[in-house]
This record gives C-alpha cells, structure tokens and sequence, in this order.
C-alpha cells in the first residue's frame, strides 16, 4: 500500500510539473519571444526607412498607397465615434460642474478632457481595431499564400518592403487622426453646450483658453504617433507569422486587435502618468 501510494503520489507531482512547464511554454515564454521578435522587427523597419531615405530609396508609392487605404478604413469609424464620445463628455461634465457650482468652467473640463484623454483613446481603438485588422489580414494572407516566403527566396526583405512604408503611414495616420478628434470633440462640446444646455459661447472658449496648452496637444499627438507605431508593428508582426490557412489570418487578426487594444491602453497610462508628473495642471 505505500508503494501504491507513493507511485500515485510521484505520477501526480510529474503531472503537475508537467502542466507547469507547458503553460510556461504556452503563455509567458510564448509572449516574451513575442515581445522580443516585435522590439527586432521595430528596428529592422525604422533601420530600412532610415537607410531608404538616405539612399533616397524611400517607397513613396507604396507610403501613399497605405496612407490611403488606413484613412479610408478609419476616418468615418473615427468619426462616428468621436461624436457620440464628446455629447457624453458634454453631458457627463455639464451635470458635474452644475452640482458644484461651476458652470463657467465647462469649457475647460469638457476641452481638457477631450484632449488629453478622448481623442488618444478613440485614435488608440480605432487604430487598434480598423487599421490594425487591416494590416494583419493583409499580411497574414501574404504569408499562407507563400509570397512572403517567395520575397525571401528572390532577396527581398519583407520587412523592409512591407512593414517599414505601414509603419509610417500608421504613425502619420494616428497622428492626423488624433487631431481630427480633437477638432470635431471640441465643436461637438461646443455645439452641444451652448445650444442643448444653454451654455455662454464666450465662457466656454475663455476658459478653456485659460487652462489648455499647447503642451496638451503636443502630447495627445504625440501619444496618437506612439499608438500608432505599437499597433502597426503588432498587427504586422502577428500577420507575418500567420499560420494554419484561412482560419489562421481569422485567429491572427483577433489576436491582433485584442493584443494591440491592451498594449495601447497600458501605454495611455504610462504616457499620461509621466505627462502628469513632469506637467502638472494649471492652477489659477
């Protein structure tokens, strides 16, 4: 009886260990490979744009092509989102000061929070979702079909011909973006503030005036630009190693969006955690 005892007792730890060292394999290792590939895959790209442009190689066809297509796949999306975003801002923050007593200070809430935090994070899932999913199903489908592998045979760098021209177009892309939110939150705020909760147009632009900066933007765009670099470098990572036909670029472009959705999210807190403490908020 001890022996059986002990024998199931080993056979249970060597079971446990067993599944210990597969999730292992399946999860923290598999995301730490990922990781690494994606920082290798980020230098290769800005290494080629940075060598195309000095050797005036630069492929602007291919940069205006995907420009093009990412602003088609996003702008009305964006759009349609900002709107709905800024009304609840407005409403949410009209509520807010009128408790308070402080309805002259809504242009400045509602004009800050658009700024620092809508219009990153509506570029951010917009990004995420539209031009990320695009990128991956564009590149997955390359992979299974074997022309990725066929560029590698004739000498073409895929990274360096197709990842680099996406990078940019993505950063610039995020970029312009952002600032379309801005405008179109701050004129929805507007709009709506002064004539649904009969607001003073002049109150609601001379404080926000009073407590935005330029450094406010600068920030927001620079934020667009970072997410804009994180998601095309995931979705174009995660196309490139594509696997199992069909239904593989369907599993990619998911893990895609879902990946590059919580790496933005964090990167928004960490950007705006050191925004915070290297600017802190205006006082008057």
């Amino acid at each position: 009886m001890a022996i059986r005892a002990n024998g199931t007792e080993g056979s249970d730890r060597d079971r446990i260990v067993e599944f210990g060292r597969e999730y292992w394999r399946d999860h923290p290792q598999r995301s730490v490979e990922t990781a690494g590939r994606q920082v290798l895959m980020t230098g290769r790209a800005v290494a080629g744009l940075v060598l195309s442009l000095v050797q005036r190689r630069f492929p602007t066809r291919e940069f205006i092509k995907q420009c093009a297509f990412m602003a088609n796949v996003s702008a009305i999306p964006t759009l349609l989102v900002a709107v709905p975003i800024a009304v609840v801002v407005s409403i949410q923050v009209g509520s807010l000061v009128s408790q308070v007593g402080a309805t002259t200070f809504i242009g400045a809430v509602n004009g800050l929070g658009i700024i620092r935090q809508g219009a990153p994070l509506v570029t951010s899932l917009m990004i995420a979702g539209a031009v990320g999913s695009a990128l991956c199903a564009d590149l997955g489908s390359r992979t299974i079909r074997e022309e990725i592998d066929a560029m590698r045979v004739m000498g073409v760098d895929p990274v360096r011909r197709l990842v680099a021209p996406r990078l940019a177009a993505a950063m610039l892309v995020s970029t312009l973006l952002c600032g379309f939110v801005v405008f179109v939150g701050f004129a929805t705020g507007y709009v709506f503030n002064v004539y649904i909760q009969s607001g003073t147009p002049g109150s609601y632009i001379s404080t926000f005036a009073s407590f935005a900066v330029a450094t406010d933007l600068v920030v927001a765009l620079v934020k667009a630009m970072i997410f804009g670099a994180l998601a095309a470098v995931i979705a174009c990572d995660t196309g490139l190693n594509a696997k199992g036909g069909p239904a593989g670029v369907a599993n990619a472009v998911n893990s895609a969006v879902v990946n590059s959705a919580i790496v933005l999210f964090a990167t928004n807190i960490i950007v705006t955690q050191l925004y915070n403490t290297l600017f802190p908020t205006k006082v008057l």
